[in-house]
């Protein structure tokens, strides 16, 4: 099963709670992404700067991100993230759950190791539909069933010994990487 290693950016670009905010834009738009995470001195992550964090000083709002000029007031904080090593189902229901767009990656000591955004989690369903044949293909060695993959939508042909375990089958199924979906035409 893929983690978060196997399609994240390693080295992400970070900000100190410090860093003005002229100087996060410039970052920004030097780097060409939409969010840094904020570390402390010993790079531990304590916050993200988003763009959208830095909008209200387009407006004359009167809000406190309004009047801010570094990182520690523009900051969402505490810091949403994941560890490399966890799977991408967790880390989209993290994403999902907080209506994040991207994720620090940290190590098990809260360090930052690097950023995973929802088109990363996606690369999953970059895998060849060979690749996942002979992976769907093993798994289904033992209970004699024919494996057809296109587009990654996974078809499954052929008879089974009990028809009760046809269910719990197809979700195994269902559970590996770059699945699409799954078709199953099992008696």
């Amino acid at each position: 099963m893929w983690n978060i290693a196997d399609v994240m950016t390693f080295g992400a670009v970070s900000v100190t709670a410090d860093t003005p905010f002229k100087a996060i834009v410039d970052l920004l738009e030097a780097h060409g992404v939409n969010a840094v995470p904020v570390v402390d001195a010993a790079d531990r992550v304590v916050g993200v700067v988003s763009s959208a964090d830095l909008l209200p000083k387009l407006e004359v709002a009167g809000t406190d991100k309004a009047h801010a000029t570094a990182a520690a007031e523009l900051m969402s904080a505490p810091a949403i993230t994941v560890v490399s090593t966890a799977t991408l189902p967790k880390a989209a229901r993290i994403m999902e759950a907080a209506a994040l767009k991207r994720l620090p990656v940290v190590d098990d000591s809260g360090r930052l190791i690097g950023m995973v955004t929802r088109r990363d989690l996606l690369k999953v369903f970059l895998r060849s539909d060979e690749e996942i044949r002979r992976e769907v293909a093993g798994l289904c060695a033992r209970a004699g069933v024919d494996v057809e993959v296109a587009d990654g939508v996974v078809t499954l042909l052929g008879r089974v010994r009990r028809e009760a375990a046809i269910p719990s089958f197809v979700r195994r199924v269902e559970r590996v990487d770059g699945v699409v979906d799954v078709v199953s035409l099992l008696s």
